[in-house]
């Protein structure tokens, strides 16, 4: 449960600061704006901050709520306190145009350098098109590092290099300005925004159920996630429950997605690194797995899945000897490729003590999920904060210690297998009955009710024009997705397309770290750190 807060902008700093140090919420979540705009009952103030902070005991939440009178007069940066805030304040001053005064490096973070204007506000034109015509340099950002180094490019010989934004290396459209010396990365800026393709505008003019495959793209590795991830979110201010099966279904398909993402991770980060053969025994399972998924859901990567209120359609007849082929192919996979690393002296010289971080600096940095759980901390929701059921289920929270690369990939390594016992333990309890909720104003509908009868046809009719009509309200959901926490806030004015909608993606906070956590180790180990933090483009830039 969360509790909203009501704090003046001139308090905010010394608010947030005493419930981190004090009262122990050591965990920004997320920041983010709402344009109150084009609300029924505006604020005196147009725009609205939203700061969520999580205690560091994981069970309790916070939401601060700030009213901002002059967006270029800002408030206070909060990037002292929470090195998360770094990039989430950035994002809001890109996108809406909110001003974070002492903030080190205030400037556009999704949008381009040539973009005008902020597209999240109520009144931005979305048909207008901007091109960018310029590359920026990111040299910026860099004079800046280097100085606070008392490092100069001329006096100390060094040299700047570009990697990626092109895959494979970086792992996606993703661009990092590293200064070397010799190969030792001594300084580094990230540039994101490449993949933007304005997830949260288009929610904005979507009923709920249309936003669905939007969902699908953001990562786009373990997909039904996403899924699952919003639609629980506005069945909770919905304030309905799934029937047994409907939760039990997607805990299955949940955990088979967290199984193909860590393959995706473990597969990519061991090719980094020549391992080819692991990278055929880990991929070719995952390829099983996408058969079984196109067989359910008539897709293989994008799935579309899930509803509000449910699902499409039941599981299949058959798929339980389907999915267990999966998962013993999985086994297989996983086993072999283990048995080529665990005692490879290339594998463990060039994973360990490579870019550690700290369960303090995790937790500061907005890590969530895996690579927070690699540095020793132990949250995970489906532990901390259990729904679908995960408290009957029997499996273990993998929790590592150093929070270097090798913890990082090993942990995904023992999670792939806690998956798979929680699968094989749903296959052989889930019960029978309905999958979908029973209630017409939020399921579609038979088939039969449609084509047969008026009733169910209007039905239908107003459901898809319409969409879903959620409750007035603000609300933050969050799951524990294959990359870690995946929360949407959702603000509603009670119709049936949301008037805000608001992600906060794993990856981006994760991608914000990496430029910190390269210092003084070499180009090479830059790659595989970037591969064990799993950074999924399409959830970061959205």
């Amino acid at each position: 449960m969360s509790e909203t807060i009501l704090v003046a902008d001139f308090e905010l700093f010394e608010t947030l600061k005493n419930l981190k140090e004090r009262e122990g919420f050591t965990l920004l979540l997320d920041i983010t704006c709402v344009d109150n705009l084009h609300k029924s009952h505006p604020l005196s103030s147009r725009f609205e901050l939203v700061y969520i902070v999580r205690h560091k005991s994981f069970q309790s939440t916070k939401i601060l709520k700030v009213e901002v009178k002059y967006p270029e007069a800002g408030v206070e940066t909060v990037s002292t306190l929470y090195a998360s805030a770094d990039w989430a304040e950035r994002e809001v001053y890109d996108q809406y145009g909110i001003v974070f005064k002492g903030h080190a490096m205030l400037k556009r973070l999704l949008n381009h350098n040539e973009f005008e204007g902020h597209p999240l506000r109520k009144d931005y034109e979305i048909t207008q098109g901007q091109y960018c015509t310029t590359s920026q340099d990111l040299m910026d950002e860099m004079h800046p590092l280097l100085k606070e180094k008392n490092l100069d490019m001329n006096r100390d010989n060094l040299m700047v290099v570009n990697l990626g934004p092109s895959h494979p290396a970086s792992h996606g459209t993703i661009r990092t300005l590293a200064a070397l010396d010799g190969e030792k990365i001594v300084a580094a800026a990230c540039e994101i925004g490449y993949l933007h393709r304005g997830f949260e505008k288009s929610c904005e003019n979507h009923n709920y159920n249309q936003i669905i495959p939007y969902t699908d793209r953001l990562n786009y590795c373990s997909a039904i996630m996403n899924n699952i991830a919003f639609a629980k979110t506005v069945e909770e201010m919905l304030d309905v429950t799934l029937p047994d099966r409907g939760m039990f279904i997607r805990v299955i398909v949940g955990e088979l997605s967290r199984i193909i993402d860590h393959l995706v991770c473990l597969s990519a980060g061991l090719l980094d690194m020549g391992a080819q053969t692991n990278y055929w025994y880990l991929f070719n399972p995952r390829n099983d797995a996408y058969d079984f998924l196109s067989k359910l859901t008539g897709a293989r990567l994008t799935n579309s899945y899930m509803r509000v209120g449910g699902m499409t359609h039941d599981l299949y007849d058959g798929w339980e000897s389907d999915l267990e082929d999966v998962l013993k192919k999985v086994d297989s996979g996983v086993t072999e490729s283990l048995k080529m690393i665990v005692g490879n002296r290339i594998y463990n010289d060039r994973l360990t003590d490579i870019s550690p971080v700290s369960a303090d600096d995790a937790l500061n940095f907005g890590f969530t999920g895996p690579n927070l759980r690699a540095s020793g901390v132990a949250y995970d929701m489906r532990f901390s904060n259990p729904y679908y059921f995960y408290d009957s289920f029997d499996f273990n929270m993998v929790v590592g210690s150093v929070g270097d690369t090798y913890d990082r990939m090993m942990v995904r390594f023992d999670e792939i297998n806690e998956s798979m016992k929680i699968l094989r333990q749903a296959m052989a309890k889930i019960p029978s009955g309905d999958f979908n909720i029973n209630d017409k104003r939020i399921i579609m509908p038979s088939k039969e009710s449609v084509y047969g009868g008026i009733e169910g046809m209007m039905n239908q009719f107003k459901l898809v024009i319409d969409g879903v009509k959620v409750p007035k309200g603000e609300h933050y959901g969050s799951y524990e997705a294959a990359n870690g926490e995946l929360g949407f806030y959702i603000v509603s004015e009670g119709e049936g397309t949301p008037y805000k909608v608001k992600v906060r993606p794993p990856s981006f906070y994760h991608m914000s770290a990496y430029a910190k956590i390269i210092e003084n180790y070499q180009v090479a180990d830059a790659i595989l750190t970037l591969g064990s933090l799993n950074i999924i483009a399409g959830e970061m830039d959205r």
